[in-house]
């Protein structure tokens, strides 16, 4: 038998309880304090209960909860029974949040600012729940099981059903709410890739070099980064190579292109973005 599911430890457990609160938080000061008063929608389940809010006058709070149920369940089979809890955990504080934020008054009712900061409150809130291993929407949920039964990505899936919504919108507020509505969306998208992957953005570098020793030691020495030789053959040559492959961040690639030219202006370098680092020896060292 292999192992069985480690459980939480307790810190960890208040770590996420926290933060999925405080993302929780953040996107029903968005919702509430920036997008519904200015007839604005986010797309998901979000949109739509915005839409029958309006159309019924019953707390949108209520929506956000009774339309996210089925994705818990679904959640629970399909991705398991910790992200389904840390969901309907998440999905609880946004729909009391929203409902005692409901009288609160709009901070602007510029339609632009609104869809600007709405959506920047909105898709850190999001991030910042999905960072810490939940959801606050099911559509993503109900995009994965469509994925395993249509010729379509997770990503098309989504897209289609928010086009949907988005168009539903434009005949309940108006185009021009249709509109503001899709501005916020992709803030909100962009933003919650910037809370997921972090500001400090990494990066993993590739070297091919002749001079490879001489180019490690400088970015030990110059970055304070680990470096790994790693083996490798040339195809059409067949001669062996030294490829160098070390991890940076954004702000030190220019500093290691000018490391690399300066020990050898033929040098092969390929820099690629990457989502996460985790153990080894990463962390940066004191540059003296």
């Amino acid at each position: 038998m292999g192992k069985r599911h480690q459980k939480l430890s307790v810190k960890k457990l208040l770590k996420r309880t926290l933060f999925i609160f405080i993302g929780a938080i953040l996107m029903a000061v968005g919702i509430e304090i920036f997008l519904v008063p200015n007839s604005i929608m986010d797309g998901g389940i979000v949109g739509i209960s915005i839409i029958l809010s309006n159309l019924t006058g019953v707390k949108l709070g209520l929506f956000l909860f009774l339309l996210n149920i089925p994705f818990f369940f679904l959640g629970y089979k399909q991705i398991g029974k910790t992200f389904a809890l840390s969901t309907i955990y998440g999905i609880a504080v946004l729909s009391v949040a929203a409902s005692l934020l409901h009288p609160v008054a709009a901070v602007t009712e510029d339609p632009l600012l609104a869809a600007v900061f709405g959506g920047l409150a909105l898709g850190a809130g999001v991030g910042i729940v999905i960072r810490y291993g939940g959801s606050l929407d099911g559509t993503e949920i109900l995009a994965i099981l469509f994925n395993k039964k249509l010729p379509f990505s997770v990503g098309e899936v989504v897209m289609f059903f928010n086009l949907f919504i988005f168009t539903w919108g434009g005949f309940v507020f108006g185009w021009d709410r249709a509109m503001y509505s899709v501005l916020a969306y992709f803030i909100a998208f962009k933003t919650i890739d910037v809370v997921i992957q972090g500001l400090d953005e990494s990066k993993s570098a590739w070297i091919i070099s002749d001079k490879y020793q001489e180019i490690g030691e400088a970015i030990i020495a110059r970055l304070g980064r680990g470096v790994t030789y790693l083996n490798g053959e040339g195809a059409y040559t067949g001669d062996d190579k030294k490829v160098i492959f070390c991890v940076i961040n954004r702000l030190e690639e220019a500093k290691l292109k000018s490391i690399v030219e300066d020990m050898d202006e033929g040098a092969f370098l390929a820099v690629g973005d990457i989502a996460e680092v985790r153990g080894g020896r990463f962390k940066k060292k004191d540059i003296h």
